[in-house]
């Protein structure tokens, strides 16, 4: 069967161990990320899969790299533009299980591979996911489980499609949904007003957008919101805030509260 190497970032890194898993019904594979945001999330848990016209992550399978190797030397050479994207990753586990991380970012925000915090942020990044991935692989909690690192992840999803594959990096566009999930949290009343705002401020802090860039068609984004892996009987799933590090699933969302969030963020009729 021999051992298949991902060298990249999240894209081939997806590609390689869809085709692992596929090839003679699963063979090895080893992931090399060569990205902030494949070190800190798409190369660990054993999520693989490609994207097709009809929407992101579509077609997979769940299939565990044997090892994974992380030389953060390689982000050397990373644009900046990369970085920040790779930064709304690490954020993301400040939101949603580790507070602590949101307020030393919060402080302090982290910039560029010479920070001389990123090996430990990267390792704890890492440890987090894996405790959420071992405690629910494949995703078959009806509430809370991994389904949680999917955080901003509907909304953003949404924009990477409706925009077109591209036009955002997949940090840019789960940076807006962080925004979106954080507004979304507050009214039902999970967090205050003044969280939702420290959340825009560190996804500003990071150079990464809190706003569509230009206007994205409401009707368009709902369906493509509507083709979710993360759609349960027809109804959306999402993510929210309980609090600043802690999440929770939800999942009886009014369509019209979808909608206003969406005009907050930019979109038209």
């Amino acid at each position: 069967g021999g051992v298949v190497v991902a060298v990249g970032g999240g894209v081939i890194g997806d590609l390689t161990g869809y085709a692992a898993a596929s090839w003679l019904r699963g063979v090895h594979f080893i992931q090399v990320p060569t990205t902030l945001l494949s070190m800190v999330d798409s190369s660990v848990g054993g999520k693989t899969g490609i994207n097709i016209a009809a929407g992101k992550n579509l077609v997979g399978a769940f299939h565990q790299p044997i090892a994974v190797y992380e030389d953060l030397n390689i982000l050397k050479t990373l644009p900046s533009r990369e970085f920040a994207a790779g930064m709304a990753e690490v954020m993301k586990y400040g939101m949603l299980a580790d507070a602590e991380l949101f307020e030393m970012l919060e402080a302090t925000p982290l910039l560029s591979w010479k920070d001389e915090r990123l090996a430990s942020v990267v390792q704890r990044n890492c440890q987090t996911k894996a405790d959420v991935v071992n405690a629910d692989e494949k995703e078959l909690s009806n509430s809370g489980g991994r389904a949680l690192l999917n955080l901003g992840h509907t909304f953003g999803h949404a924009i990477e499609n409706v925009a077109g594959y591209g036009q955002y990096l997949h940090g840019e566009a789960i940076a807006i949904g962080f925004v979106a999930a954080a507004k979304l949290s507050e009214h039902y009343g999970y967090i205050s007003a003044i969280d939702t705002d420290r959340v825009i401020s560190l996804i500003e802090s990071h150079g990464l957008p809190s706003s569509l860039r230009s206007p994205l068609m409401i009707e368009s984004l709902f369906s493509a919101m509507g083709k979710d892996k993360k759609v349960r009987a027809g109804s959306l799933r999402f993510v929210v805030m309980d609090a600043i590090g802690v999440a929770a699933t939800k999942d009886d969302v009014a369509s019209d509260v979808v909608d206003r969030i969406w005009r907050g963020l930019g979109a038209v009729d």
